[in-house]
C-alpha cells in the first residue's frame, strides 16, 4: 500500500470554480481560464503515489502548483475535487477533528520561514505541538530533547532562536516536526531561505537523518539540483499539471517532453547517472565448484584475461587471471583460492559516475558493482566511464554553442 495516494486532484482558486471545469476539458490554458472565468488553476488533475519511507520531491517553477499540492495533502488548502489517501484513509472525507488528529500524529510540516517563537527556548519551540496536544510536561520535554539530538542540536536546548544561525533555526523546525514521531514529513521549500553552503549541508544532513528515521518525506523545491540530490523520485509540475514522475536518472535520461528536457539540459549528468545505468554483465566462475580448467575455458570463450569469482550466493570473492589459472592447472592444483586476488575496486549500484572515475584510474581491473550483501551485480570499466564523461562534456558544449536570442 502507498503511504500517500493522490488521484485526479484539482484545486481551483476563485468564486466559481465549477465554471473552470468545462474549459479544462476543452483544453484551455491556465491563462485563458483566468481571463474567461476569473478562476486560477492551482492543481490540474494531478495523480501520483508516494511509497512508504520514500523521499518524494515535487518541483517546478513559481506558480506550477507544487506548494498547493503539499498543502492539500494535509488540507491546509481544501481540494476542489479529487481524492487524497493517507494509507487507506481518504482524508478529503474526514471530519475536522479527525483531520486535526492526523496532523498531530501522522503528518508534520516543516516551513521555509522556520516559524519559530522568538520568546520561547529551542526546546520550548520543539515541544509546542506536543504541548497543544496535551502531552505531560516531562514526556514532551524528553521527546523535544531527543528530537534536537537527532538533528545535531544537543546542547542548544535552552537557547533562544535568535542565538542560532539560519541553518540551526531550520534544524529546530525539523526537530519540531520529528518530535511527535510522524509517519510523514511535509517540507515546503524548507532550505530555500538558506545561503548555498548551509543549504548544501542541510541537504546532506537530511539524507543522513532519513537513513536513521526512515520517514515518508514529501519535499517541495524549485531547484533541480536539490531535487536530484535528495529525491528517490521526482514529480515535475507545470501550470498545475504533473508533467513527469520518475527517478532522477529516469528524468535525466528520458525526459517526458520539451519542458522537462529544457529543465535538465544543463545538469551535470555524471553526478546523477549511476553505476547501475552503465554497468555490464561480469564474466564469473563459482567457488568451490569451479577450478582452473573452467576458469580458463570461460575466459577464452568470452575473450578476456580476467574473470570474477563468486561463491554459491553470488557474493564477490575476488578475481583470477588466465595466466594464474594456467599455471595452477600445470601444477596439478584445483583450488582457485590459491590464486584469488581480493584487492579489487568496488562500488555500489547507486554510485554516481563522477565518483567512479578516481577508482577506475587506480583499478587494475574493471570496478565490481556490488550491493549491500556483496552480491556481484555487474562491472564498469574505465572506457565506459570516460565515454559517459565525454558525452556529458559534449552535451554541455552543445548547449553553450546554441545561438542566444537578442530579444530583451
Amino acid at each position: 500500500m502507498a503511504a500517500i495516494s493522490v488521484q485526479n486532484l484539482f484545486k481551483i482558486f476563485g468564486k466559481n470554480p465549477e465554471k473552470a471545469f468545462p474549459l479544462i476539458e476543452a483544453g484551455k490554458s491556465k491563462d485563458e481560464i483566468l481571463d474567461e472565468t476569473g478562476n486560477t488553476i492551482g492543481i490540474n488533475d494531478a495523480s501520483f503515489e508516494i511509497k512508504e519511507k520514500e523521499m518524494f520531491v515535487i518541483m517546478g517553477l513559481s506558480g506550477s502548483g507544487k506548494s498547493t499540492v503539499l498543502r492539500c495533502l494535509n488540507r491546509l488548502i481544501e481540494p476542489t475535487k479529487g481524492t487524497i489517501k493517507i494509507g487507506d484513509e481518504n482524508i478529503t472525507e474526514v471530519s475536522k477533528d479527525r483531520l486535526l488528529e492526523l496532523r498531530r500524529k501522522r503528518m508534520s510540516m516543516v516551513f521555509q520561514n522556520f516559524g519559530l517563537f522568538p520568546h520561547r527556548t529551542v526546546a520550548n519551540n520543539v515541544e509546542y505541538g506536543l504541548e497543544i496536544g496535551g502531552m505531560p510536561k516531562e514526556e514532551r520535554r524528553k521527546k523535544a530533547y531527543e528530537a534536537l539530538e537527532k538533528v545535531g542540536l544537543k546542547g542548544y536546548e535552552e537557547q533562544k532562536p535568535s542565538e542560532l544561525s539560519g541553518g540551526m533555526q531550520q534544524r529546530v523546525g525539523l526537530a519540531r516536526a520529528l518530535a511527535n514521531d510522524p509517519e510523514i514529513l511535509l517540507m515546503d521549500e524548507a532550505f530555500s531561505a538558506l545561503d548555498p553552503l548551509i543549504r548544501a549541508d542541510m541537504q546532506d544532513e537530511l539524507l543522513e537523518l532519513q537513513a536513521e528515521v526512515n520517514k515518508t518525506v514529501v519535499f517541495i523545491t524549485h531547484d533541480l539540483d536539490e531535487a536530484l540530490k535528495i529525491g528517490d523520485r521526482i514529480a515535475i509540475m507545470k501550470d498545475g499539471y504533473v508533467v513527469q514522475v520518475g527517478t532522477p536518472e529516469e528524468i535525466l535520461t528520458n525526459p517526458a517532453d520539451d519542458y522537462v528536457k529544457a529543465f535538465v539540459q544543463n545538469v551535470d549528468r555524471t553526478k546523477v547517472i549511476t553505476a547501475q545505468a552503465i554497468m555490464r554483465k561480469a564474466p564469473t566462475i563459482q567457488i568451490p565448484k569451479d577450478g582452473p580448467s573452467v576458469a580458463i575455458r570461460k575466459m577464452e570463450k568470452v575473450g578476456v584475461s580476467t574473470t570474477y569469482v563468486v561463491d554459491e550466493n553470488r557474493r564477490l570473492r575476488g578475481v583470477v587471471t588466465i595466466d594464474d589459472a594456467i599455471k595452477l592447472k600445470e601444477d596439478g592444483k584445483k583450488d582457485l583460492e590459491e590464486i584469488l586476488m581480493t584487492d579489487i575496486e568496488s562500488a555500489s549500484p547507486q554510485t554516481p559516475i563522477n565518483q567512479l572515475l578516481p577508482k577506475a584510474i587506480e583499478a587494475k581491473y574493471p570496478i565490481a558493482i556490488i550491493d549491500d550483501e556483496k552480491n556481484l551485480k555487474g562491472i564498469v570499466d574505465r572506457a565506459t566511464i570516460l565515454a559517459e564523461l565525454n558525452e556529458n562534456g559534449n552535451n554541455a558544449a552543445s548547449d553553450q554553442d546554441e545561438p542566444k536570442s537578442t530579444d530583451q
